[in-house]
């Protein structure tokens, strides 16, 4: 059997692969998006119990891993789902806030951080969650900075071991420029816009100095919002809170002697802590993990399924609109 002939059945096979996975993640979709309707309707995610105790003394965990961004296409496909969900996340602090039998929040935080509308987003869910009566205790995982702070502040208590990382307090956006190269093989752009200032951050011109004062005005208002949002969660003065947002990241025991954090202590210690808080026997729940997160941490799901490199990139390029304000700590 030649080369070619092998190449070519190879070639089919990947093809046969390539439409039976897209087929099933199809029918599959199609079930999510009937589930999440349903959801919908019902105004209740679906829950599953850690710990049995009292049904009206409830505590709800809820866990917040990876970026904090939106994904707007994740949840049509559960071969491409996976990781955090922004908008399944809402949903869950939504019904925490409307039900009366949740007393108290765990919230577990393992994230580098991420968009500003979205941390901005879930912050302002956890302090209804809070004017609505309800404790939060906050558990950081090995990496909680940045938005993963940001998110963190509005917490009654924060523990955080001493190897955490978390600080990095600030606002980064970032654009690449790419005109010598394209230059260097006589690529050109032809661009017309509506006014001096539309392509701003542009990957093909430099920057100017006025464009420069625009994105850095920008920066500085989100800046201030997250200062802001630090001096109210831990109750420290503006100047306190701007000698830390410095953007270094801090270890768990540095976070402690700055005031960032309550307590050195695990996801269990944290638990146990607020329980005590919430007294009696009260019950611990989470909300169970989608269709398409169960698909996507199955350990064949990244290595096998056809094109997974491939799709994850086009998608990120399909939602990107351009330089994002982040809060996020980058190694």
């Amino acid at each position: 059997m030649t080369k070619r002939i092998v190449a070519s059945l190879i070639a089919i096979a990947v093809l046969v692969l390539g439409i039976v996975f897209n087929f099933v993640g199809s029918f599959i979709g199609d079930q999510m998006n009937n589930s999440t309707q349903m959801m919908t309707a019902n105004d209740n995610p679906d829950e599953r119990i850690m710990e049995n105790g009292s049904n009206t003394n409830r505590i709800a965990r809820i866990n917040i891993e990876g970026a904090i961004m939106s994904s707007p296409n994740s949840g049509s496909n559960p071969f491409n789902s996976g990781g955090y969900q922004h908008e399944q996340m809402i949903k869950k602090l939504e019904a925490i806030k409307e039900d009366n039998s949740v007393k108290a929040v765990l919230l577990y935080v393992n994230s580098p951080g991420g968009g500003v509308y979205e941390s901005a987003q879930i912050h302002d869910q956890l302090k209804e969650i809070k004017e609505a009566g309800k404790t939060i205790y906050v558990s950081m995982g090995g990496t909680a900075a940045s938005g993963g702070y940001y998110v963190s502040a509005p917490a009654d208590r924060i523990f955080a071991s001493k190897e955490t990382f978390t600080g990095s307090l600030g606002v980064i956006i970032q654009s690449m420029n790419y005109q010598e190269l394209a230059n260097e093989y006589g690529v050109k752009w032809n661009t017309f816009t509506s006014g001096e200032f539309k392509d701003i951050l542009s990957p093909t011109k430099p920057m100017s100095d006025a464009e420069r004062d625009i994105v850095q005005e920008l920066v500085d208002e989100s800046y201030q919002q997250f200062v802001d949002v630090i001096a109210e969660g831990r109750d420290m003065s503006e100047s306190r809170v701007r000698e830390l947002a410095d953007g270094r990241i801090y270890s768990g025991s540095q976070a402690l002697e700055n005031g960032l954090i309550d307590e050195i202590g695990f996801k269990d210690d944290a638990l146990m802590a607020l329980k005590e808080e919430v007294g009696g026997n009260p019950e611990v729940f989470e909300y169970r993990n989608s269709v398409g997160d169960l698909f996507a941490n199955l350990p064949f799901a990244k290595s096998f399924l056809p094109n997974s490199d491939i799709r994850f990139i086009e998608e990120l390029i399909s939602q990107r609109q351009g330089p994002t304000l982040m809060y996020m700590y980058s190694e």
